[in-house]
């Protein structure tokens, strides 16, 4: 069976270290906030300007005014500092984000992505994903496998204009956790109930298993 979004954010979160500053993209990857491991300490950060945000807020506890990047209502954990922009991309682009997770409409074995404009749909720009993919070592894309139509996302190249060159290298889907090396995806878990086969036929670009890839833990 797939995984539902908030078990792709908990798979995610396992991939989690102590000590780590974490940037979290729109959509999925706002998820993970909620599945912080026990014993793991980290700190959140939002590219306009919040460093330190906790899970999202119960209703009674909603503030209007603590936001994230995507203009979702947050909380802020003991410890977090506020400030501008300026500063938070400053932290971005110098490389100390330890782990950047990023949504994608595409991502294909050369460890390109797409992930910010399909041709003919009004979109608002690019937000700060340019700037995590040139800025972080070590980002996790996390998207569902397939479109609704059933069509391959993970691709021999991206068709979609893109947001990084060569810069992905570890994917989790609905369906399967990939890294991508040496031109290919190769299959590292599968999600629990889903087989090497189905994963194979909704796989477009180059797929490299070997022996019986294990089903994730979550």
């Amino acid at each position: 069976m797939a995984l539902t979004r908030e078990q792709m954010a908990q798979r995610v979160a396992y991939e989690l270290r102590d000590g780590y500053y974490v940037n979290l993209g729109i959509g999925i990857p706002t998820l993970v906030a909620n599945y912080i491991p026990p014993g793991i300490d980290v700190m959140l950060q939002s590219e306009n300007g919040l460093l330190g945000m906790g899970p999202f807020p119960e209703l009674n506890d909603v503030d209007a005014d603590m936001i994230n990047a995507g203009k979702q209502t947050v909380t802020a954990r003991v410890g977090a500092s506020i400030f501008s922009s300026v500063d938070s991309f400053a932290m971005i682009r110098g490389g100390h984000i330890d782990l950047t997770v990023l949504g994608a409409f595409e991502v294909d074995v050369e460890g390109n992505i797409a992930s910010w404009m399909v041709p003919g749909k009004l979109v608002k720009g690019m937000g700060g994903a340019m700037d995590l993919v040139a800025g972080a070592e070590n980002i996790i894309v996390t998207m569902m496998h397939a479109s609704k139509d059933g069509e391959s996302k993970l691709l021999p190249r991206c068709t979609l204009p893109l947001t990084g060159r060569s810069c992905i290298k570890r994917v989790l889907t609905d369906l399967a956790y990939l890294e991508i090396e040496d031109g290919a995806f190769v299959l590292k878990e599968r999600a629990p109930g889903v087989t090497v086969a189905e994963i194979r036929s909704k796989t477009a670009g180059q797929l490299v298993v070997t022996g019986e890839p294990p089903e994730m833990k979550l």
